[in-house]
């Protein structure tokens, strides 16, 4: 049953439940579609842990990896656009270039592990855009044009801005993503470290019973779930009944509704999609080829308690003028502005004034007017 699933995943990490449920639900994953005109539907589910530090997020990223049929690890410090999507080589012995794939090409049809995305250049996090929704990578370098399949699920680990999430700072100021990467993401949980007497005692005695080996998962339980979850990718294609597509329909147009479109993470068709996709895993979970309105429930659940609440995690995030004109938030698009020119302009180089401005207003999501004043100083 789900239940048992969920349970028997990462029984080392303490609590974060939803979590849990979250990460088996993408480890098996929704129904792919091939549409006409070589269009695809994606079934991956890609999550986006946020939290303080030692809050088990690169734990939780190790046991994805462990349980995923094909499975790729990578750090966003260490990870370049090439390193993650494909580069071109030059043969030694022959002086011909060659296409050399990447992370989420050598792990199509499976699962990337990425720690520390907070790390990675903004530049580099825009080459995996392609590859996070339309699930390919298209090349057109050195003469050589290609387009590789990655059909990959996208797990992230990051850290907030400013290292550990301020309460003082709006949820804007805490995430610094920009709105197009975090749309791309179907649950993004935001983990803060709180101070509780009771659950600070029982986090004690659980950390302490793992380090005495008393709740030591390695075993056969582990095998026995990964060869569950590879049976269940393979064989299991669920469909959504009519109860269920009407019951997420009425949701997501509540959602747009109440969050409206200044909501620091968007809420767009993307997240119908996620939640449509979370659906179909939690039917894949019991081996059922028909999603019903409870496994829709518990999806809206799911994407309730990660995404939408990581909207709301601080009270003024309701107030539009917090994130739209606080100081925090032109500090934060005066820096990319900065990087997203030193990355467009080399140096003796020009460029017309408003193209370099159209470009940043989409690598930034800003308006013209902020990056106008921002360039002019």
């Amino acid at each position: 049953s789900y239940k048992e699933v969920w349970k028997s995943f990462a029984k080392n990490i303490f609590g974060n439940e939803d979590v849990k449920k979250a990460l088996i639900c993408s480890l098996f994953g929704g129904t792919s579609r091939e549409l006409e005109g070589s269009l695809r539907l994606r079934g991956d589910i890609h999550i986006l842990l946020m939290g303080d530090p030692s809050v088990a997020k690169s734990s939780f990223l190790k046991a994805v990896e462990s349980l995923a049929p094909i499975s790729v690890f990578t750090s966003g410090r260490g990870s370049s656009a090439a390193g993650l999507t494909a580069a071109i080589m030059r043969d030694p012995a022959t002086g011909e270039f060659l296409l050399e794939g990447g992370a989420m090409v050598l792990a199509d049809k499976g699962i990337v592990c990425i720690d520390e995305f907070d790390k990675m250049k903004s530049s580099d996090r825009v080459a995996i855009h392609e590859a996070m929704e339309q699930q390919t990578i298209s090349i057109a370098k050195a003469g050589i044009t290609a387009v590789l399949n990655s059909r990959t699920t996208v797990i992230a680990a990051a850290n907030p801005s400013y290292g550990r999430f301020d309460s003082e700072r709006s949820t804007y100021d805490n995430i610094d993503f920009q709105s197009t990467i975090l749309s791309r993401f179907d649950m993004i949980f935001m983990l803060v470290d709180k101070s509780d007497k009771s659950l600070d005692e029982a986090l004690g005695k659980h950390v302490i019973g793992v380090h005495q080996g008393n709740k030591n998962e390695k075993g056969d339980d582990n095998s026995e779930l990964k060869r569950y979850i590879e049976y269940a990718r393979e064989n299991i294609h669920p469909n959504l009944n009519e109860e269920a597509k009407e019951f997420l329909a009425n949701e997501y147009v509540g959602l747009r509704r109440n969050l409206g479109k200044n909501s620091p993470i968007p809420i767009t068709v993307r997240q119908l999609e996620a939640m449509v996709r979370i659906t179909e895993a939690l039917a894949k979970i019991e081996l059922n080829e028909s999603a019903n309105i409870e496994h829709a429930q518990e999806a809206v659940r799911l994407f309730k308690s990660s995404t939408v609440k990581a909207a709301h995690l601080n009270k003024n995030t309701d107030n539009v003028n917090v994130f739209g004109n606080s100081k925090e938030y032109r500090m934060r698009i005066k820096r990319l502005v900065e990087e997203s020119i030193i990355n467009m302009i080399s140096i003796g180089e020009s460029k017309k004034k408003n193209n370099v401005i159209s470009e940043i207003m989409k690598l930034c999501n800003a308006d013209y007017n902020t990056v106008d004043n921002i360039i002019k100083g």
